[in-house]
């Protein structure tokens, strides 16, 4: 049978639809390019906003336009609107989170134990999901209640993953060719809390991974700021680890940070990005943004403008507020209007922006080794390569050949309209 796994939103989905490629793949099956030639469709949804939950919906229409006969839906946005997704032409079956660890042994009607066995090499899959990096699933769920996020409720309570089951992740990543692996987590500064410490803390994985694998890059996903300290950033000792950061702030007002639930203030904040780049100078840190939170006042939002403009960022994602039915933001009063929310959204992006461009313009000159992530031949002897610096810089450059899945030095030369060009020096 051949399997077409589509997902939308967090790397989270990203992992667990390369978790569920390589048992399909084990049990015999194949997993197809696109969703036309496949016997079965499975879809990731996602509804940590309004969009990604109308995304999630189109997915699936998408998918019968193409072709497809026979849908399963699985993740956060059908888990919690299972009449919904139902609904949708061709899908037969809703899988919640709960049970999506075993959703390729419940359609296969083969025990989860046939996967438990010693892991297979971990291949990219193919067509637009075709990647170098391999998202490795450490830890899910999350016990924060930040009053505007609907993942924890759909998500559930944070749980890790056993650090034996990662590394053997992480092996099967290496042995399918993946050069980066990156750690993902509803909550990932979480791992092993769960296990009232007897696993260890997020560091002590991370410390396993990189002294009992030969992994040449490792790159962490999104981390709250509540939960790292000083002795986290002594690994970066490592050269594999990534120089990227990415930390949520949501909003530079103490206030709305307040009304948040956030477990953080500015002040607390800009503190530990200076200590963070006092041990690692060079490091990239991006975030995330909600323009427009409920009660945000203008003084408020200019608070979060001067905060972002003094912290520096080397980029990150701004959100429009959109309210999640369940949450607790949802019911709060004085929602600002979708115009001003919009304006804001524009003012944060804009701000990022130049943030970003004079973090880049620090590269130029310099030579950095990048991942190629994008091959395309655009004649007998020319390729348009584009990759990524350990630090999170997308480069693009030219070849006489296909560099896919490869690490050159390459010289960054210009910063063009936010397009990062170099020239390859030597590969590694």
């Amino acid at each position: 049978m051949k399997i077409y796994l589509d997902t939308i939103g967090c790397r989270l989905n990203q992992a667990e639809i390369e978790t569920m490629a390589g048992q399909f793949r084990a049990a015999g099956h194949e997993i197809a390019a696109f969703a036309a030639e496949a016997d079965l469709v499975v879809i990731n949804t996602c509804t940590v906003t309004a969009q990604a939950a109308s995304d999630s919906r189109q997915k699936a229409r998408q998918a019968v336009r193409q072709g497809a006969r026979e849908i399963v839906l699985t993740g956060c946005w059908s888990t919690l609107e299972p009449e919904q997704a139902l609904n949708l032409p061709n899908v037969l079956k809703i899988i919640p989170n709960d049970r999506k660890e075993n959703l390729v042994s419940e359609l296969l009607t083969i025990p989860p134990s046939q996967f438990e066995l010693e892991p297979l090499a971990r291949k990219p899959l193919p067509g637009s999901h075709k990647r170098t990096r391999a998202f490795i699933k450490v830890q899910d769920g999350c016990d924060n209640h930040c009053t505007y996020c609907i993942t924890t409720i759909a998500r559930g309570v944070a749980n890790s993953r056993s650090r034996k089951s990662v590394i053997g992740d992480i092996q099967a990543a290496l042995l399918g060719g993946s050069k980066e692996v990156v750690l993902t987590g509803v909550h990932l500064g979480a791992w092993g809390l769960d296990s009232k410490g007897e696993n260890g803390r997020l560091r002590d994985l991370i410390r396993t991974i990189l002294n009992e694998t030969d992994v040449p890059r490792l790159r962490l996903s999104s981390l709250e700021p509540w939960d790292l300290d000083d002795e986290f950033f002594n690994l970066w000792e490592d050269v594999r680890l990534c120089r990227h950061l990415h930390l949520p702030l949501q909003s530079g007002s103490k206030s709305v940070l307040r009304r948040m639930a956030r477990k953080t203030t500015p002040e607390a904040y800009s503190d530990l990005i200076i200590s963070i780049r006092s041990i690692i100078p060079d490091i990239a840190i991006t975030t995330d943004l909600i323009a427009g939170f409920p009660g945000e006042t203008e003084l408020e939002f200019g608070e979060t403008l001067e905060f972002v403009e003094r912290m520096g960022f080397s980029g990150g994602h701004v959100f429009t507020y959109s309210a999640r039915p369940g949450t607790t933001a949802s019911r709060m009063p004085g929602h600002v209007p979708p115009e001003i929310r919009k304006k804001r959204n524009e003012k944060l992006r804009n701000l990022l922006a130049i943030s970003k461009d004079i973090y880049t313009q620090n590269y130029i000159g310099k030579s950095m080794n990048v991942l190629w992530e994008s091959s395309i031949q655009e004649s007998v002897d020319s390729w348009k390569l584009e990759g990524l610096t350990d630090n999170y810089l997308i480069v693009q450059a030219t070849s006489s050949q296909s560099r896919w899945n490869q690490i050159d030095c390459v010289e960054l030369t210009a910063l063009e309209e936010e397009k990062i060009f170099g020239k390859i020096k030597f590969p590694l």
